[in-house]
């Protein structure tokens, strides 16, 4: 055996004795997690078959335009659309770093022509020869070169890694990107239905408002008021209309971030008013140690600290030598036609293998801002847990407040206009005055409107509370390689 091929075989040898990883390997950082949520108790929660825990959640809450627009989130949505083509970057990154375990193979292919001597006058008599003694030289080399360098301690395999954990963390932020248009889509279209609820009370609100300003005028023409009253009365009737009015411009606005939310222009989309038809969903509990498998913002923080840590191994590794192997073989030739004889053929093996012995320092600063990085992902990875836990608890509190609310602000509506129709007879028996009659109104207005408000926020509470829940999504979406 050749000096030279025992070289190689020494070489490659060497490379199969290591592959050791060095660095440290991830272990998915402890979090503060309690073992219940506080303000469930006393929360009546679904079973976990029920709607809102599977992944169109939407569909809860029992409104067919809600579910086609919806649909379309997931088809149209641009943000959700730029999110998941840097997903597919990111997984891209996988194939780029897996691709340096392995050899690299080059072929190529040269003709080379030399010549001297003579004259430029000179004229050729014979291929390769000129008169005057000049010569020319051609020679045809054909060459395949292959090169490695073994993946030693790992750092190949450590940034592997640490691409296959930035490609699910990105996976995560796609799936909260869709989270986040789908909650905010639904929040937006009972904004709409919520104003589609105000405008026909302040419909009926004007209209009850003329009836008053023509009880007032009649009075006044009897001589029975004083034209304060009916001034009074105008001046309510047109400060009604104007928040009519204004309705639909707020309605307007929603409908033209509903459209954008679905990836269409404002003036694409026209939805038509409907009566108050949401129903309020009932929403499954979990544990919290189950809510960190179910938000796709954990899962992205907690993938970016195995990423974090996958480095610190590239970092570590850069201490240890490095071994580089090559190969080339081909063909040399001054004529095509025996130019793949086997007198022709050369070929050569290499090994070497290098160290840096000084750097000032600097592997060491890498290392060290490597776990600087990774100490920064689990802080941030603990501070995300915190958060998701606290929204929940205050969606819980939230929807416990409001279903308390809800039945009450219905009684006080209710009341305030049984008021107004007994105040504005006796206004016109002339029981009471004007004032009395405005006053009930009012009243009765203000509390229609926090009733309606009160059914709004309700809903969104709840819509908060399965996005704060993750929707229907878990870390078993996360793809895994």
């Amino acid at each position: 055996m050749t000096r030279a091929r025992s070289l190689a075989l020494s070489a490659v040898l060497l490379a199969g004795a290591g592959g050791c990883m060095v660095g440290p390997n991830y272990k998915r950082p402890a979090t503060p997690t309690p073992p219940a949520f506080k303000e469930a108790d006393g929360w009546a929660p679904a079973q976990p078959s029920d709607a809102a825990d599977r992944k169109d959640w939407w569909t809860a809450f029992n409104d067919p335009t809600l579910n086609d627009l919806e649909a379309k989130v997931e088809i149209s949505n641009q943000t959700l659309a730029a999110a998941e083509a840097a997903y597919r970057q990111a997984h891209a990154l996988v194939a780029q770093d897996r691709a340096a375990l392995f050899p690299t193979v080059s072929l190529g292919a040269s003709v080379t022509q030399s010549g001297g001597g003579g004259g430029s006058s000179s004229q050729q008599t014979s291929a390769g020869q000129t008169a005057g003694g000049s010569h020319t030289h051609t020679v045809y080399e054909p060459t395949l070169g292959a090169s490695w360098a073994p993946d030693l301690w790992g750092a190949v395999r450590r940034q592997i890694n640490n691409a296959k954990a930035s490609a699910q963390a990105s996976a995560a932020l796609v799936a909260n990107a869709r989270l986040s248009a789908e909650t905010e889509l639904a929040d937006d279209y009972i904004s709409l239905r919520a104003l589609d609820e105000e405008k026909r009370l302040y419909d009926a609100t004007v209209a009850a408002y003329a009836r008053t300003v023509e009880i007032t005028r009649n009075k006044y023409a009897a001589g029975n008021a004083a034209r304060s009253d009916v001034l009074t009365a105008q001046a309510q009737l047109e400060s009604a209309k104007v928040t009519d009015a204004d309705l639909g411009r707020q309605r307007a606005l929603m409908e033209h971030a509903i459209a954008i939310l679905i990836g269409q222009p404002p003036a694409a989309l026209t939805l038509a008013p409907a009566p108050w038809t949401l129903k309020l969903p009932e929403i499954p509990t979990v544990v919290p140690s189950t809510l960190l498998q179910r938000r796709p913002d954990v899962a992205n923080e907690e993938r970016s600290a195995a990423a974090a840590n996958e480095l610190i191994g590239v970092a570590v590794a850069a201490y240890y030598p490095t071994l580089s192997l090559s190969a080339e073989g081909g063909f040399a030739s001054n004529t095509l036609s025996n130019l793949f004889s086997a007198s022709n053929s050369f070929w050569s093996l290499g090994a070497s293998l290098s160290e840096t012995i000084f750097d000032a320092g600097a592997r060491t600063a890498k290392v060290r801002g490597a776990r600087a990085a990774f100490d920064e992902a689990i802080a941030n990875y603990r501070q995300t847990v915190l958060t998701a836990f606290g929204q929940v608890e205050d969606n819980l509190a939230a929807q416990r407040v409001y279903g308390t609310e809800e039945p009450l602000a219905k009684a006080a509506s209710d009341d305030a206009n049984t008021n107004v129709t007994i105040t504005i007879n006796e206004y016109r028996a002339g029981t009471v005055d004007f004032t009395t009659v405005v006053t009930a109104q009012a009243t009765a207005l203000q509390n229609q409107n926090t009733l309606v408000q009160l059914q709004s926020s309700r809903l969104a509470t709840a819509v908060a509370l399965i996005e704060a829940l993750g929707g229907g999504w878990t870390t078993g979406d996360l793809p895994k390689g």
